[in-house]
């Protein structure tokens, strides 16, 4: 799928990515679902995410987590203050320590909550993208306090991208457990 270009693209994109992973989650196996993912026998999945995530539960939360940040960060997009995407203490060299902070903290989740969770959190997402106009999603620097990025940038990161990144981690889950 191309990188959207237009708030359509963007909606399409996401809401297509959103409903394939839905589809992947509700079409598992029982072996899919009680085998823990496990991907230390191939070394091309040297990426941290690899070895953090650990189930279901982890992949939605994280994805939910990541929503947060975004919601978040839009919240007061009419007060044209500088403020981070990451949280304090965190910028994008080290996020990764942020992630594993939510991977700990969302151990008592149930998967069950964890589909929840990311449901409303997409649905709240698509609310907010849709009150942005194509030029104040894919203009660079619209809003001062986004920097030389577009927002359309952060929401497909946060959405469509981020959903494709869902469903190559299951589809490797798939393959481990054939094996």
């Amino acid at each position: 799928m191309a990188k959207p270009k237009t708030k359509a693209e963007l909606i399409e994109a996401a809401t297509t990515n959103y409903e394939n992973l839905l589809e992947m989650i509700a079409n598992r196996t029982e072996e899919e679902k009680s085998m823990e993912y496990d991907f230390s026998g191939d070394d091309r999945k040297k990426e941290a995410h690899w070895k953090r995530d650990r189930n279901l539960r982890d992949v939605l939360m994280h994805l939910y987590e990541w929503h947060q940040l975004l919601l978040n960060w839009l919240k007061n997009r009419d007060d044209e203050q500088n403020r981070p995407f990451l949280p304090e203490g965190y910028n994008w060299r080290t996020y990764g320590a942020m992630n594993v902070e939510f991977y700990e903290r969302n151990q008592d989740v149930s998967e069950e909550e964890a589909l929840a969770r990311f449901k409303a959190s997409h649905q709240q997402a698509m609310r907010v993208l849709e009150t942005f106009s194509d030029e104040e999603l894919f203009t660079k620097s619209f809003y001062p306090w986004v920097g030389g990025s577009s927002i359309g940038g952060y929401f497909i990161s946060n959405t469509s991208s981020h959903y494709a990144w869902a469903m190559r981690k299951m589809k490797a889950h798939k393959r481990n457990c054939r094996h």
